[in-house]
């Protein structure tokens, strides 16, 4: 058996999903059920930014790849192509020359929107959730210009190389500081709605799930991991929106934002639609199932603002809105055959807390410090309260498909 071709065809598998953003539990399953299926047991260990894997054939030496892994992409398309490719693999136990070929194909068939496209998602992601965060029209028009700046910006970032910590200072700065000059001079109502419903594109909601759901799955030193960078990217957001509000005050004197929209039920399903269309956009999801996450979107957030209404507290809100969220993303993932993650990370960004962070920041350069530590701490039990909902989901659903596998075994 040519155990040095197939533990490199693993690897290199495992390298692709890890690259798209697969979550760490899926990289190590991939690499591992690929050399099972081969009768080779393996010890995998992956972490977000490195990948190792063992194997000890029968009467040789013991082999070993060590790779390490660059900065993450948004590629669902591509995690449901290479998850797909893994159990094809599993399936027909092709030669490993043949099963090298078969990745390099799917590599040459990923799929990816041109930059109109693009440019119409970070629009309609920055207009559809700048109502949620209680903007009108101008605020939502004004969030979705913003949005396609910010696209833009990591567009030109990406050619010159620039590290994600000074591409998402530059963008959030170039982002906001129109929108809060326009507030100033009174053409945008609530430039904080404007600038959030922006920022939302810059929020690392793959890695805010990922980092979740790594956690869940035992995965700690990856969840760890990627917490980490979650909060750097956050603080990079607050520093380019604190030196953007800085130089407009200096510029243009400060604003008086107004009081939040209220809008009716209907109007929220719409508009959270429509901010979840841009982000399926970018996180390159692509057919039916595109639509489909938008759409549980939209019922995450009217689930939210449902029970918020009738309990009065947010925190339950979240909890049961998260749970819709999860369990909507288990139910599509099996009926569809896609990886879950692909309808999560869309359904639960409306609920992903990027005002909470923008405002804990706005305080803390403001100097309202009781504010800003009542804010921190407020959105940080969010961030608990969805990754305990997100537990409870996933755990219930794998006794009840173990439980389902062993009956229909037996």
């Amino acid at each position: 058996m040519e155990y040095s071709k197939l533990l490199d065809l693993a690897t290199d598998l495992g390298y692709e999903l890890a690259m798209c953003g697969a979550e760490t539990f899926r990289v190590e399953e991939s690499i591992s059920r690929v050399l099972k299926a081969y009768d080779i047991d393996a010890e995998v260990f992956v972490i977000p930014n490195c990948m190792h894997i063992s194997i000890e054939p029968v009467m040789g030496r013991p082999l070993t790849r060590m790779r390490r892994i660059g900065t993450h992409g948004n590629d669902l398309d591509a995690v449901e192509k290479f998850t797909g490719l893994s159990r094809r693999i599993c399936a027909e136990k092709p030669a490993p020359e043949i099963a090298a070929k078969w990745l390099e194909e799917t590599k040459a068939q990923r799929r990816y929107y041109s930059l109109p496209m693009y440019l119409l998602g970070n629009f309609l992601g920055g207009f559809g959730f700048a109502f949620l965060f209680g903007g009108g029209v101008r605020d939502g028009l004004c969030a979705g210009v913003c949005g396609i700046l910010v696209g833009l910006i990591n567009k030109l970032m990406d050619k010159v190389g620039a590290n994600q910590f000074f591409r998402i200072i530059a963008a959030a700065f170039l982002m906001a500081l129109p929108a809060y000059g326009l507030g100033s001079i009174g053409l945008v109502p609530n430039p904080d709605a404007a600038v959030i419903g922006a920022l939302m594109i810059l929020v690392p909601g793959l890695l805010f799930t990922n980092a979740m759901r790594d956690i869940i799955y035992g995965d700690t030193n990856s969840g760890i991991n990627r917490v980490v960078q979650v909060l750097l990217i956050a603080l990079a957001i607050a520093l380019g929106t604190a030196a953007a509000w800085n130089v407009s005050a200096q510029l243009w004197g400060g604003y008086t934002p107004t009081p939040d929209f209220n809008l009716p039920i209907w109007l929220h399903a719409i508009v959270s639609f429509i901010g979840c269309i841009g982000f399926f956009i970018l996180f390159n999801i692509h057919g039916p199932g595109g639509l489909l996450c938008a759409l549980g979107g939209m019922l995450t957030w009217i689930v939210y603002l449902l029970v918020k209404q009738w309990t009065g507290h947010d925190l339950t809100a979240y909890f049961f809105a998260t749970m819709v969220s999860s369990l909507y993303a288990e139910i599509m993932a099996r009926i569809r055959k896609y990886p879950a993650i692909s309808y999560l990370v869309v359904s639960i960004f409306p609920l992903i807390p990027g005002a909470g962070a923008y405002f804990t920041m706005n305080y803390a350069v403001r100097g309202q410090m009781e504010a800003f530590a009542d804010q921190g701490i407020h959105t940080a039990s969010i961030a608990g309260v969805m990754a305990v909902a997100i537990l409870l989901v996933s755990t219930v659903v794998r006794i009840v498909t173990t439980w389902h596998f062993k009956r229909k075994k037996a």
